[in-house]
């Protein structure tokens, strides 16, 4: 009947249940939504809108205690209809049977603005969680990449974001023609193909100054392997041309940062080597890394080998490519020649005229060794093109 109200006693157990069958979300955010639904049935009269925008402050409050969408949804649903039965309109149907309609499509129309309400108040909630946590993360990446943040306060903040920075990280960057951001897909795409069919990996991928970058747990060299072959397969089928370098493993913040320094001195040492293999890895250019150490003694050796190339025909250059080509193609003349599209007899007549200038045969194993590092030198320091100084 029109002004009958349901019992406080009532209400607070058709609450308890709802909770109950909400899988034990907390009862309060329900607040007084049942009272003012039950007016409402009452009354004949649907929600006002004071009442309807309360439920989206109470989806957005949902949504920051990380109560999951489904569960709030559920906590309303389940309280509506377990409320239904107690509501006067109801009990009393055989002495007004036309009421009980009324009721019902109060009662529907309530359910559906209130659940309309959450679910937008939830998202928007869920979208502003979403921005900062993206922002908190790309200034503890940026932090943790330059080196100039508070090492135990990344720590800290490393655990958050399921990084575990105790045990050994190595950094991989790659590399491509094209610029990466944070919105690419291929980020997401590597992480959980590093992460596996379980998700739980430790990993955090994210762009550099157009770069990608991934961190990741490296116990062993099994786990600096298994990574690797997984991100070869994914960037084999999404890019075209790339290379990827990895850093040596190191503990902590510090060590992040340098394998991280690793990583991207690996792909510059490539591009100065000429390099062809997709994958670098920053143990195997170690000894490059070392001789740039001593720039003074490799350009000293530079100036002493093959500086008497300078007066050679068309410069040193094209005597220096085929050098190295010769030397990578493990002194075969004829591998040589395909491989600079030259014939065998351009290439002898090459390597004889390197011989009569410089007095050092790179056809002689005796000889080949000291001419072989001169040329790894002039391509560490970009000679002839950068002088020696």
């Amino acid at each position: 009947m029109p002004g009958m109200s349901v019992d406080p006693l009532v209400l607070a157990e058709v609450a308890t249940g709802g909770a109950t069958d909400a899988g034990g979300v907390p009862v309060e955010l329900l607040g007084n939504f049942l009272e003012i639904v039950s007016a409402a049935v009452a009354n004949g009269t649907r929600l006002s809108e004071a009442e309807v925008n309360r439920c989206r402050t109470v989806g957005e409050s949902a949504a920051r205690q990380g109560v999951a969408l489904r569960a709030l949804l559920d906590l309303y649903l389940s309280a509506g209809w377990r409320l239904w039965r107690h509501l006067p309109a109801v009990v009393n149907a055989a002495d007004d049977p036309g009421a009980v309609v009324t009721a019902g499509e109060v009662m529907l129309h309530a359910m559906d603005d209130a659940v309309a309400e959450l679910a937008e108040g939830y998202q928007l909630a869920r979208r502003g969680l979403v921005r900062e946590q993206e922002a908190a993360r790309r200034e503890f990446f940026d932090d943790l990449l330059s080196g100039r943040a508070d090492v135990a306060g990344l720590l800290q903040q490393a655990v958050g974001f399921g990084l575990d920075l105790a045990g050994p990280h190595a950094v991989a960057v790659v590399r491509a023609q094209r610029t990466f951001t944070d919105g690419s897909p291929l980020l997401a795409l590597l992480e959980r193909a590093v992460q596996g069919s379980k998700g739980d990996a430790d990993v955090m991928v994210a762009s550099k100054q157009g770069q990608l970058v991934m961190i990741f747990a490296a116990p062993d060299e099994a786990a600096v392997a298994e990574v690797t072959q997984r991100v070869d397969r994914v960037l084999r089928v999404e890019l075209g041309d790339w290379q990827l370098g990895i850093g040596r493993p190191g503990r902590g913040a510090v060590g992040v940062l340098n394998s991280f320094d690793e990583a991207r001195e690996s792909l510059d040492l490539a591009v100065r080597l000429g390099l062809r293999s997709e994958v670098v890895r920053a143990a195997d250019v170690l000894v490059f890394r070392m001789l740039l150490r001593d720039r003074a003694a490799v350009a000293d050796l530079v100036r002493s080998m093959l500086e008497p190339l300078q007066s050679a025909r068309g410069g040193a250059q094209p005597l220096l490519t085929t050098l190295a080509a010769y030397f990578e193609e493990g002194g075969n003349s004829a591998q040589t020649a395909r491989r600079l599209h030259l014939s065998v007899r351009a290439v002898t007549y090459r390597l004889e005229r390197v011989r009569a200038l410089t007095g050092q045969d790179p056809t002689r194993s005796t000889q080949r060794f000291a001419l072989q590092a001169a040329v790894l030198g002039a391509q560490l320091l970009d000679w002839p093109s950068s002088p020696l100084g």
